[in-house]
């Protein structure tokens, strides 16, 4: 991974003809760059329209590792059972094309400024608001995965790139993510108490 970018070391899960993959051999690849990366990619892949449920499946390792960068750790841990929690390749190939030239893209456009916003409590604060966002991800919302998954990215990659006029975007995106959870939620239930009224009128 040092010698590589993050849009390599995406495109070449893709590439390898091995037929599994497992996050612990992710997490080999993107080695000391672990954290970032692995939150990155996932929170990418929250934004892909996928199967419903996936964006529980998708939102583990998220929840897992953010709490460890607000909780400052140093090396990524999680369980055994989902490090070698085999992934087919073969319904990944796509998502792993997909992601690729936007990786690229967003490397062109990021690099090192306001790195103030990066020190132990910057790091933790990132850490924090994914670990937030996480747990909005792990709820089966239908569409609900795609703010969130994009702010964690967002957030992820100004970790890596020490980005921290992205870093403040994201924050405004996790924000605008926040509000619009709480605005789908009295959409929701004032339809269902609409439904409630037109209900006992009728009995």
């Amino acid at each position: 991974m040092a010698n590589q970018s993050l849009s390599d070391v995406i495109a070449g899960f893709g590439e390898d003809t091995r037929p599994v993959l497992t996050v612990g051999q992710m997490l080999e690849q993107f080695d000391s760059r672990a954290f970032g990366a692995m939150l990155f990619v996932f929170g990418l892949l929250n934004c892909l329209p996928l199967p419903p449920g996936s964006s529980t499946l998708l939102s583990l390792p998220i929840l897992l590792l953010a709490p460890q960068v607000a909780w400052g750790a140093d090396v990524p841990w999680l369980p055994r059972r989902l490090k070698d929690y085999p992934l087919k390749r073969d319904d990944l190939r796509g998502l792993f094309r997909k992601l690729t030239p936007i990786v690229r893209r967003m490397e062109l456009v990021t690099r090192p400024r306001l790195e103030i916003l990066f020190g132990p409590a910057g790091e933790r604060l990132i850490g924090l608001t994914c670990t937030l966002l996480a747990l909005v991800l792990v709820l089966p919302i239908p569409l609900g995965n795609l703010a969130p998954g994009a702010t964690v990215a967002v957030l992820s990659l100004a970790l890596l790139q020490r980005d921290g006029l992205l870093a403040l975007l994201g924050y405004l995106m996790a924000a605008a993510s926040v509000g619009l959870l709480v605005l789908s939620a009295s959409v929701v239930m004032a339809a269902i108490d609409k439904l409630l009224h037109v209900f006992s009128g009728l009995f």
